[in-house]
This record gives structure tokens, sequence and C-alpha cells, in this order.
């Protein structure tokens, strides 16, 4: 097992739990701390848990970029740091796991980019969501590129320009997270909420959210492409054989994997 310096990595049970912990820095993202991200979300991609959350410790689940980190970088060098964190992004969108986001107090940034990056994310009553640099002096160009992908043009719009906090019952009909909850119940919807999200084949599952990925933003008739080829392929795999077969046999799978 690998040892972190800014992250808590724990097995439970099914679920992988990484957990951001530089509560003084608000978890903000220097290089160091995402090169931990990224290798904790590949080392659990690599076991054969079927779940990942990712949290925060201390009053917010992540502050964005280190501007400490930054404004000590050359272009080249900031130019590295953003590579980097586009590859955790990317990275939580291809693990197998489905990756849920637990999320309290402030979310900016990159660290909403982070809660727009997950699968699936819940969202306490008091977690708030925000692309500062529209009000500041560095625009948050990468964090809205998942943001885009999950809110429509006209709310980012307002989110980037403005720079406001939007509250989690908002975020929550932007669709920017799954569902909110009151603080205290947090851990257990981010539990029941993943229960549901991986039960079933873990093979199908991983597929399946790979193929989702790959023919999401594409016009509807590539991802028809995609999406047909695929299927009929998944067809012939043991998940998909027992699936079926239980059904018509009205009986209780036992997947292969």
């Amino acid at each position: 097992m690998a040892e972190y310096q800014h992250i808590l990595f724990h097995r439970d049970g099914d679920t992988v739990r990484i957990t951001m912990n530089r509560p003084a820095r608000r978890n903000s993202l220097s290089t160091d701390h995402l090169a931990e991200l990224l290798a904790a979300v590949r080392a659990a991609a690599a076991t054969d848990a079927s779940g990942i959350v990712l949290a925060g410790n201390g009053p917010v689940f992540s502050a964005g970029h280190d501007f400490a980190d930054v404004s000590a970088r050359d272009l080249l060098g900031v130019r590295d740091l953003l590579t980097l964190c586009t590859e955790l992004m990317r990275t939580i969108q291809s693990v197998p796991q489905v990756v849920l986001a637990r999320v309290h107090g402030l979310a900016t940034a990159a660290g909403c980019q982070l809660v727009a990056s997950c699968d699936l994310a819940v969202a306490a009553e008091s977690a708030g969501f925000a692309l500062p640099g529209g009000k500041g002096g560095w625009f948050c160009h990468t964090p809205a590129v998942p943001v885009a992908r999950s809110i429509g043009r006209k709310r980012l719009m307002e989110l980037a320009l403005t720079g406001d906090v939007v509250d989690a019952t908002t975020a929550a009909q932007w669709g920017l997270v799954n569902q909110v909850v009151p603080d205290q119940e947090l851990d257990k919807a981010v539990d029941y909420l993943l229960a549901r999200a991986t039960r079933g084949s873990r093979a199908s599952k991983a597929l399946g959210k790979q193929v989702l990925y790959a023919q999401l933003d594409r016009p509807e008739a590539d991802a028809y492409a995609i999406a047909l080829e695929v299927m009929a392929a998944a067809s012939q795999t043991a998940g998909a054989r027992e699936g079926m077969a239980a059904f018509l046999g009205k009986r209780p799978p036992v997947w292969p994997d």
C-alpha cells in the first residue's frame, strides 16, 4: 500500500474511500496533492472494488488550485500542472469503478471541477459551488469543461461569469449533483446511492460507464453507431448471458465477476 502525505486511502468492503486531507489549506490542489489523487484513483482502479468515494476532510471539500503553487510557476510549469489536473479528471471517468463525490462545504474552481468529473455526487445542504475566476484575475477555463457538460451553457455562463457561489439545492436543480441531503445524513446517502449504482455485473457496469462517456458528447448518429456495436458485442459476454438466463429462469443471478 502506497503512503500518502495529502490524502487518506481506505478500503471499506467493496468501496475505496479517497479523502483529501489538507484541511489547513482547504484541500487546495497543489501538484503533489493532484499527483497523489491520481495515484490513488489508479490504485483503486486496480482492485476488485466496485465503487470509489471521493471526499474531503476539514471545513470544505476543495478550494481548487493552490495559488501558492501556481504563482511560483512559469508558463510551462502551469501548463504541466493543468495537464496533471486534466489527467486526474479524465482518469476518474475512465476507471471501471463508479466514482461518487461526497461534497460538504465549498467546492470551488478545480474543486468544482472534481465534483463535475465524478460519475455521481451527493451534497450536504451546507455545500456551495463556484467558479470564482469570473470575478478575479484568472478565469476558470479548465474547471468549466466538465461543469459545462453537467449544467448546460446558460447556467455555465452564470456560474463562470459571475463567480458567485451556487447553493446545493440550486446545484442539484442544475444537474451538478444528484441529490442534496441534511449534513448529518450525508454519509448514509452516499453509501445508499453507491450501493444502488454498483449492483449487478461489475464487468458490464465498467463497460457501460466507458461507453456512456464515449458517446455522451457526440452527434446522435455517431452515438448510436458506438452504442449499437458495443451492445451487440456485450450480449455475448458471461454477465449478459447470466442476466438473461436468470430473468428467464425466474431466479437470482450469479454474476461471474
